[in-house]
C-alpha cells in the first residue's frame, strides 16, 4: 500500500488541531539565528546590497561575527558578494541571491503564521477573554 505525501497545500495551512500543527517545518535553523535573521532582513530591505561596515552597523554585530554570520549564509546559497574599490580601500557588497530571497519570504510566511497561531482564540475573534478546558480555571 503506498503512503500518500503530504501536498504543498496540506504544508502551508493545517487543520486546527492535526498532528504536528504547531511544528511549523518551514523554520530554517539557518535563517533562525537572531543575527542572521538580522542580517536577512536588512538585505531584504536593501534590493541593491549593504556594504560590509553598513551591515555591521544595521545588526550591531563586530567583523569577525558579521563575517562568520555572512559565510553561514554564503554556504546556504542565501547571500552573495561582490568586491569592489572606492579609492584605495576594498568594499564588499552583499545582497540576497534570487533564491535567498524567495526562501526569505517564504519564512516570513511561516513566522506570520506562528505570530497569528500564538494569539488566544478569544482574542482573535474581538472577545479579548479565552475559554479554558472544561474543569479549568485560570491561576
Amino acid at each position: 500500500m503506498a503512503r500518500k505525501s503530504k501536498s504543498k497545500e496540506t504544508d502551508k495551512e493545517p487543520k486546527p488541531d492535526s498532528a504536528g500543527r504547531f511544528s511549523y517545518q518551514g523554520l530554517d535553523r539557518v535563517m533562525h539565528e537572531k543575527a542572521r535573521l538580522g542580517i536577512l532582513a536588512s538585505l531584504a530591505a536593501h534590493a541593491d546590497g549593504v556594504l560590509f561596515n553598513d551591515l555591521k552597523e544595521l545588526c550591531s554585530l563586530t567583523d569577525g561575527n558579521l563575517s562568520r554570520h555572512l559565510g553561514v549564509l554564503a554556504e546556504a546559497q542565501l547571500v552573495e558578494t561582490s568586491k569592489g574599490s572606492k579609492g584605495t580601500r576594498t568594499q564588499t557588497l552583499y545582497r540576497l541571491t534570487d533564491e535567498g530571497r524567495n526562501k526569505f519570504t517564504e519564512y516570513i510566511s511561516v513566522l506570520e503564521r506562528v505570530v497569528a497561531d500564538g494569539q488566544p482564540a478569544g482574542r482573535k475573534s474581538g472577545s479579548g477573554q479565552t475559554k479554558l478546558s472544561a474543569g479549568l480555571s485560570s491561576a
